[in-house]
């Protein structure tokens, strides 16, 4: 059974509070790592003029821009390539390389391409400038140039896998929530059958006997308490049955249903009900009786509880026979009643789903309904219920 759960507004504030937080530290232990490797790139080159107060704030402006690289990727990989760049001929930086390289993940999981594309063919140019002297004396070494181009090449291949797993991992989840939303529209179906099979089936029966009620009030007034009873009984039922179908919108911490699904068991009450209308039916079972599964138990009797609805609203039977046949791995279930021969009459507006969702019950458990008039007269349905379609 699915549930479809409503919640209120989440808690935004908190959230994004999180996520800042989230953010500013990764900034910050990036900012610190970035510090250290240059103070120690320093330390072991003497000889190398030592970083100014320039190239410090260059490396802290590069890490503090993580912070808003979820909101502007593109923009903050531009900043963190700028200052690593300058940092470097003026602040005589080592190493800012690491906020460009975070900067340069966060603009691939945004999917800006463009951005990433621009910040590698800018950062290589600048790193080998002049190209068309790399390998002349005084310039970058083709060993180099090289290196450092497979080293791109890398990091763009890391970073379009990290995007594809991304893309991946969004396509399953909404993939689930696809399969959520079916389900749940299969259950309000499921819904609606139940709430049309219990109310067409007990206000059938209520009407029968509050017209008989009508008739006997004054000439038989026992018989006219009977039908009375009859109502109350019935309309208790329908009450009962109705809140058990309903069950499923409670919230959550609600009470559960006070009446099971009923089943194949409860055919003798729907008998007896069906007789109170004026229609008496016959019950016959071939086979051994097995338990079945819930949802082949509810749909046989919701079938069969049609089935007898139609015969008494429509087929003017006195009459009806109800057959039902264990057959190992299926059920069998027919329902013949003796109206009149023919097409029975149009049905009102609007309630024209009896046999098409008795249908839909067999159908979406991997079985077959059929139903139309007999030879002889009156009308038959028939329908075949694998056991194994409550385990689908």
């Amino acid at each position: 059974m699915v549930k479809v759960l409503r919640s209120g507004n989440p808690p935004w504030p908190a959230a994004a509070a999180r996520r800042w937080l989230a953010d500013a530290g990764i900034a910050a232990v990036v900012t610190g790592v970035s510090l250290a490797g240059c103070y120690a790139a320093a330390s072991w080159h003497p000889h190398s003029p030592p970083m100014n107060a320039v190239g410090w704030l260059l490396v802290i402006a590069g890490g503090a821009a993580l912070i808003v690289r979820r909101r502007y990727p593109a923009a903050v990989l531009g900043v963190t390539l700028a200052a690593a760049l300058v940092s470097v001929p003026v602040g005589h930086a080592r190493l800012p390389w690491l906020p460009v390289i975070v900067a340069f993940f966060a603009a691939a999981r945004a999917r800006r391409r463009s951005a990433m594309t621009a910040s590698l063919v800018i950062g290589y140019l600048v790193e080998v400038w002049p190209p068309w002297l790399i390998g002349s004396r005084g310039h970058t070494p083709v060993t180099s140039a090289l290196t450092l181009l497979c080293g791109l090449l890398v990091l763009l291949s890391v970073a379009e896998l990290m995007r594809a797993a991304a893309q991946r991992r969004l396509a399953v989840q909404r993939i689930r929530e696809q399969e959520l939303l079916r389900l749940a529209s299969e259950e309000r179906m499921r819904m609606a059958r139940d709430l049309h099979d219990v109310v067409a089936h007990n206000i059938s029966v209520i009407n029968v006997q509050a017209n008989t009620a009508l008739h006997l009030a004054d000439r038989q007034p026992e018989r006219a308490q009977q039908a009375l009873a009859t109502i109350n009984d019935v309309s208790r039922q329908a009450l009962a049955e109705l809140r058990s179908v309903l069950g499923v919108l409670r919230a959550d911490g609600d009470a559960a249903p006070r009446a099971p699904a009923p089943g194949l068991g409860e055919l003798d009450t729907l008998v007896a009900n069906m007789a109170a209308a004026g229609l008496k039916v016959e019950l016959e079972t071939e086979g051994s009786p097995a338990p079945l599964p819930a949802s082949v138990d509810l749909a046989a009797y919701r079938i069969i509880q049609e089935a007898l609805t139609n015969s008494a609203r429509h087929s003017g039977a006195a009459r009806a026979v109800v057959r039902v046949r264990y057959r190992g791995s299926e059920v069998e279930i027919e329902v013949e009643d003796e109206g009149t021969t023919g097409p029975r009459p149009s049905r009102p507006a609007g309630s024209g789903s009896g046999i098409a969702g008795m249908t839909d019950r067999a159908q979406a458990l991997g079985g077959r309904l059929t139903a139309g008039p007999r030879p002889g007269g009156g009308f038959r349905v028939t329908a075949l219920l694998p056991v194994s379609g409550g385990d689908r």
